[in-house]
Parts: structure tokens; C-alpha cells; sequence
């Protein structure tokens, strides 16, 4: 939203009215900020504490692996599998990952437990015991503060934020602070912030969806426990009662702050408008709206449909207003990963290195619009890092022809080796006719127990390949044990050489991605399997160097601890996954971004891709090591009620049009699937309460225009959605 406060913000802080220049401010996210004053009035900043995560995960595991044979770590000792066997091994690093993000989340959220925890007392840190299967936690947190020796963030919390009150000048914070759009914020924040706010003017801008809710609950004393909240019987929205969970409590746990409206201008006349209102008056709606198209729910055969038929919805809109910009959307999606190579097709964009579709003589009007994906993995932005992910799953697998063959057909490799599409078909073919299967030689067979048999190997596949250079089979018959591949001409020299060269380097390679070793050596042969097996054009030296960069702060703190290969895919899975990155809104581009708090800020176009049962909200077993999942405090983080919070957030910053699309139905089979719990919930009021006017509607979106319906799996007759007393009736309108 940095973009977004800053362009209302230019006109007015200038040296004169309307100069348009806003310089010198500051955004930092609200973990940044309480992080720059706690390291100011502690004297430790936030990177260098020995309890910062990149710092502790390596002293955790140091511990664990001393530890686990105690009888208080019977628990930890089983999950690890001490005493069975190797199968359990590769689990050490991604516990000690998992115990260091747990308790990361008790220091944030109920730093009480870990003061507690300290002081020799096994409590949940709101007023109960902790369980007696979770006790090894406890123990496990003493013992590693005994070894890093010092106290914990959630012990120094109570001193930093007094030392803030008495010594207000020890950090240069301004005398103004704002923080804009949170919908959740830790204990640990709210007790900072209001630290800071006894010398200082602090400002909490907070995006509530209905302020007839909020002053129904200002009253209102916050209960300890969620279980024993009692609010949402009094909110009367059905949808708000649902899916507001988050900012409810949020202003439950600011009860005693001076509060004050500041009410906006709405649009109204429009069916999203109406629900916009009855959503912030806390009633149901009373105006009736034509059939506007303003909400939009789409039903669609699969993840790509979804994105064609966006991609149709929105061409629509720029065709009917002239005044809409790519720059007012905002596209998001539960899973960017999925939906960003169909975005990137569907729209004409360019892949990692590749050229744009966008030019002149584009097929489609879409591919004429600029389209900026954010938050994508660094594995999709970054060849080179991909290609480290990709020699990980080699050194943990069989090494199968098919395997060998991708990572050939990655950029980064065919420019090291020269290969260009058809030498690419022939490799495969060879492949295939020299009946490689998978291994490359005795060392991948032997994990299987198979050490001795070499047929099927890339090693025997390859004496066949070069032999058929010489002479094909009817010349030489077999030699030794090889039969040389019939149909290589001696014109293929060069491409055989460049795959046996491949093949031995990558051999040389997975050699060196074996065996515990420290995390030094297994950043040192990754870092030489890109020497050896990548190469990057002029223009992308950046991938090596990021690609370096990565690798060497995966490893800053950890040089000597001995890894496993199973850990170190742990260790830089993480690092190679998606993250929430600066969305750039308002740049001209259309966006298309994660779902995650605070990046609902307000488009004339709000665009819901993929809320399909089963991905939203984000689901899973409750973790059963987690001490707040127990019994949860009000205000902790929950994801599917984040998950709900954000469609809601949604529904609330789209100013003309809310485009929400779904799964309906099997791209195979064409079975019906429901949409999103949330989303099915938003239907479902409709259905029970004529929440929605006759103009609402399910729009089941066909293959592709001009498909033969007869031969398709979908219904011949106009989908019906039953609206309480009301029936609507939507044919499919052109593609969509």
C-alpha cells in the first residue's frame, strides 16, 4: 500500500499546495518498526540478537541433537526416530525449523508463556498448565536459552517498553506515527505501540468493514480465551459474522484506544454498492439493483478456464469504460505458483528470459496489456535456482531419463551445452531407443540394492549412443556388452559428445550432493554445479550472482553444522518458495498478486482467482506441538480466519466491479465441484434470505466460444440459481 498512501499523500506535502512530490517518508511494515524500536531502546539490533530465526535455528538444532535422548525428550526422541533406523533421519532439520517458527509465534503472541517458561513454570501463559504432552517443550526452550545465554525477546519486553516510556528520545522516530491497514497485530506490537504512543502521536488506520459493528462492540471487554468470545451473536450480517473474525478481535483488544470515524465517500445505485452498504450498516439489503454486472461470480472448468474467462470479463470492462486502466485492477489468488504461467499465457506475457507477446501482431486484444505478477518464488524468477532445486531432487531420486532429459531442457543448461530444440527431440529419441531407464551408473543403483545390475543406465545407454557413431549395429554386432544405437550419423559427433559431457558432469555433481557433511561443503557443490552444468547470456549475470547470494545466506550462521541431503532441500526450501514482495500497485500495470493481509487496498477492479474447495481458505490438520492452537487467545493468528478476513477485505475495496472465480465443475468429467466454503457462504445467504436481488448470479462459463455443446460436459440448458423466492436465469454471453 506504500504506493497507494503516497500518490493522495503528494499534493498536500509539498512545499507548495499541489506540487505533487512526496520524498523522504518512510514505510516500513509494523514488525519493522517495532523491531527498530525495541533495538533501540535494548541496545541489540533485531539482526544481530542471538533469538533472531536465522541466528537460532542453528543453536536449536545443536541442542536438539544433544537432548534427545534425555527422558523429558521421549516425544521429540520418537518423532526423530532415535534408535530406528535411517528412515527418520532426513526429519531432524525440519523439526528444529518447525520448533524455532513455534517459538517465534509464543514470542509474538503470548510472550507470558515464555516469561513463565523461564521462570521454571510449565503454564500456557493464560492462566492455565500446559498440557503434560507438551512439556518437552518447555524444557527444550530452557535448555536452549541456557546454551545461547541470554534472555528472550518476551522476556526483555516488559523493560524495553518501560525504557521507552522513561527515555522517549532513545531512538529518532518522528513525533507522528501511522500504521495503515493491519488487520491483526501480536501482543508483542499492540504493547510497543502503545509504548510508543505515550510520548508520541500514534495512529491506527484500521480498514473495519462495518462501523455499526464497530460501535456495537466499543463497549465490549475482551475475553482471555476465543472459545469463550461471545460477539459474533451480536453481529447481525451474516456475512460479517463469518468472515470479520480477525478485525473483531483486533478491535476487541483495543477497546481502551480513543476511536474515530472517518467515514468515506460511497458509490451507490449498484448492486456491489448495495451489498457494500448493507454490509457497513449492519443490515440486509433493502434496495433492489438491476442486473449491472458489478458482482460477478464465475464458474469455470479448471484453474486455465478460470483465467481465460478473466481475461474475457475483464476485456469486457475496458471495452465499456473508457476510463478504466489496467492500473485499476488487482488480481489475486490463493496460490500465485498455479496461476501465474496460465496469466502469463493467457495474457501474451513473457516468461523468466523470454520474449514479451505483447508487441504489435498479437493474436489476442489481451496480450496488449502490461501485467506485472508479484510474489512469484524465486525458483520461477531465477533459472539458476531452479536448476539448484532440480540437481536436490536428482541427488534425492533415482535419476530417471526423463529427469536428466528436463534439466537438459532448462535454459541455463542447453546454453552451457549448446543444445537448441531439435537437439533436444533427438536426445530423447536416442534416450528412449538406447533403453535408458533410470540411474546414471552403479552409484544411484546401489541405493536400491541394485548396484549390480547396469542395464537400463545412463552409463550403458551412452556406450550405445557413441558406439552408433562409429558404426551402427549390423557393422560392429555387439562390443563387449553394448550394442551401438542404430540411426546416429556420424554428423551427430558433437551432440553426443555434449551429452555424454553433461551426463559425466552431472555424475560428478550428485557425487558431492551425498551424505551428512557440513553446510559449508553442500553450499561450496552447489555453488560448483552451477559453474559446472549452467551458464547465463550478459544480460542475466544477475541469476549467478543472486543465485551465490542465496546459497552463501542459507548458510551465514551454520558453516559447521553437518547436514543430511533431506536437510538441506529443507533448508533452502524457504528460501526458494514464494514471498509476499512489494506488489507495485499503481504503476500502470494490471497486478497480480498473493491473498495475504494488508494488500486489499482499494481498485475500481477486484479480481478472485481460484477460490476452489479444498485451497481457500488455506486448510490442514491443527499442528498438535503448537501450544496456541490448544486453546487460542483472542487476537492469535488463525490462517483460514486470515484467509476469510481477506475476501472480505475484498469484497469492500472494489469500487466498481468484484469478479470471483471458482472450480464449478471437473475439466475432465464435468462433476459438479462447490466452490469455497467462504464463497459458497456468501451464495447461501442469497439463497436463504433474498440477500441478494434477482441480478446476482453463477455464471457457468463454456469451453471456448463456438464449442459444440452437445459434445462438451457441461448442461445444455441455462444454469438456475435459486434465490430464496427468486429464480435467475444466466445464459453463457459470448466466450464466457
Amino acid at each position: 500500500g506504500e504506493r497507494w498512501l503516497t500518490q493522495p499523500l503528494s499534493p498536500v506535502l509539498g512545499t507548495t499546495d499541489g506540487e505533487g512530490v512526496a520524498a523522504n517518508i518512510r514505510f516500513p511494515s509494523p514488525t519493522r518498526l517495532v523491531d527498530e524500536a525495541v533495538a533501540a531502546a535494548s541496545g541489540i539490533e533485531a539482526d544481530d540478537d542471538a533469538w533472531a530465526p536465522q541466528r537460532v535455528l542453528w543453536q536449536l538444532l545443536e541442542v536438539i541433537d544433544s537432548c534427545v535422548g534425555g527422558p523429558w525428550g521421549t516425544v521429540l526422541a520418537a518423532h526423530l526416530g532415535d534408535g530406528a533406523g535411517d528412515h527418520r533421519a532426513g526429519r531432524r532439520f525440519a523439526t528444529a525449523e518447525h520448533l524455532r517458527d513455534l517459538f517465534r509465534s509464543y514470542e509474538q503472541h503470548r510472550p507470558a508463556m515464555l516469561t513463565e517458561w523461564a521462570a521454571g513454570q510449565d503454564t500456557d501463559g493464560a492462566g492455565g498448565a500446559l498440557e503434560p504432552d507438551l512439556h518437552w517443550q518447555a524444557e527444550l526452550w530452557r535448555r536452549l536459552r541456557a546454551v545461547l545465554g541470554t534472555p528472550s525477546p518476551a522476556e526483555r519486553l516488559d523493560a524495553t517498553c518501560e525504557k521507552l516510556i522513561e527515555q522517549p528520545a532513545l531512538h529518532d522516530l518522528p513525533a507522528r506515527l501511522s500504521v495503515f491497514g493491519a488487520t491483526r497485530l501480536s501482543t508483542a506490537q499492540r504493547q510497543v505501540l502503545r509504548a510508543l504512543g505515550e510520548h508520541r502521536d500514534v495512529h491506527l488506520w484500521l480498514p473495519h468493514p462495518s462501523p455499526a459493528l464497530w460501535a456495537s462492540l466499543a463497549h465490549e471487554q475482551p475475553p482471555t480465551r476465543r472459545r469463550t468470545d461471545r460477539t459474533a451473536l451480536q453481529v447481525r450480517h451474516p456475512l460479517t459474522a463469518s468472515l470479520a473474525r480477525d478485525v473483531g478481535e483486533l478491535q476487541l483488544l483495543l477497546h481502551d484506544v480513543t476511536t474515530v470515524h472517518h467515514p468515506g465517500d460511497h458509490p451507490s445505485g449498484t448492486l456491489l454498492a448495495e451489498v457494500q452498504a448493507a454490509i457497513r450498516q449492519e443490515r440486509p439489503p433493502t434496495q433492489a439493483a438491476s442486473a449491472d454486472g458489478t458482482i460477478q461470480v464465475h464458474a469455470c472448468h479448471g484453474p486455465p478456464r478460470q483465467v481465460e474467462v478473466l481475461r474475457e470479463a475483464l476485456l469486457r470492462l475496458f471495452q465499456d469504460d473508457d476510463t478504466l486502466e489496467p492500473r485499476d485492477v488487482l488480481v489475486m489468488c490463493p496460490d500465485v505458483e498455479t496461476y501465474a504461467p496460465l496469466v502469463r499465457a493467457a495474457f501474451g506475457q513473457p516468461g523468466p528470459g523470454g520474449p514479451s507477446t505483447g508487441a504489435a501482431g498479437h493474436d489476442h486484444p489481451a496480450h496488449g496489456l502490461r501485467v506485472r505478477l508479484a510474489d512469484r518464488s524465486l525458483r520461477q524468477t531465477n533459472p539458476l535456482l531452479d536448476t539448484v532445486a532440480g540437481l536436490l531432487d536428482l541427488a534425492q531420486g533415482r535419476v530417471t531419463a526423463s529427469q536428466v532429459l528436463d534439466l537438459a531442457a532448462t535454459e541455463p543448461v542447453r546454453r552451457r551445452f549448446g543444445f537448441d530444440d531439435d537437439d533436444l527431440d533427438r536426445l530423447r529419441d536416442w534416450a528412449g531407443r538406447a533403453g535408458v531407464r533410470w540411474g546414471i551408473g552403479e552409484q544411484q543403483r546401489a541405493a536400491y540394492a541394485l548396484g549390480q545390475v547396469r542395464q537400463g543406465t545412463w552409463t550403458t545407454g551412452l556406450d550405445r549412443i557413441l558406439l552408433g557413431v562409429a558404426a551402427d549395429e549390423t557393422e560392429l554386432g555387439h562390443v563387449d556388452t553394448a550394442l551401438p544405437l542404430d540411426d546416429v550419423d556420424s554428423s551427430d559427433i558433437e551432440l553426443a559428445g555434449q551429452l555424454a559431457e553433461l551426463v559425466d558432469r552431472l555424475d560428478e555433481v550428485l557425487t558431492h550432493l551425498q551424505g551428512p557433511q557440513p553446510v559449508r561443503d553442500w553450499i561450496a557443490a552447489l555453488t560448483g554445479a552451477l559453474e559446472l552444468l549452467t551458464d547465463t547470456s550478459d544480460a542475466d549475470a544477475w541469476q549467478l550472482a543472486q543465485a551465490r547470494r542465496e546459497l552463501a545466506e542459507a548458510a551465514e550462521h551454520g558453516h559447521d553444522a553437518e547436514l543430511r541431503l533431506a536437510d538441506v532441500r529443507v533448508l533452502l526450501r524457504g528460501r526458494l518458495a514464494g514471498r509476499p514482495t512489494r506488489a507495485n500497485f499503481r504503476t500502470g500495470s494490471l497486478t497480480v498478486c498473493t491473498m495475504v493481509p494488508m494488500r486489499s487496498v482499494p481498485h475500481r477492479v477486484v479480481a478472485l482467482l481460484g477460490l476452489d474447495d479444498g485451497v481457500f481458505p488455506r486448510g490442514g490438520a491443527l499442528d498438535g506441538d503448537d501450544v496456541l492452537q490448544r486453546d487460542p487467545c483472542l487476537g492469535e493468528r488463525d490462517p483460514r480466519s486470515e484467509d476469510r478476513q481477506l475476501l472480505l477485505d475484498a469484497v469492500m475495496s472494489a469500487g466498481d466491479h468484484l469478479l470471483l472465480l471458482y472450480t464449478g465443475a471437473d475439466p475432465v468429467s464435468g462433476a459438479t465441484r462447490p466452490p469455497a466454503v467462504p464463497l459458497g457462504e456468501l451464495i447461501d445467504v442469497g439463497r436463504s434470505t433474498n440477500y441478494f436481488p434477482i441480478a446476482f448470479m453463477v455464471r457457468q462459463a463454456a469451453w471456448t466460444a463456438g464449442v459444440d455443446l452437445s459434445r462438451a460436459p457441461l448442461p445444455r440448458r441455462p444454469i438456475g440459481l435459486k434465490l430464496g423466492n427468486m429464480l435467475t436465469v444466466a445464459t453463457p454471453k459470448g466466450a464466457a
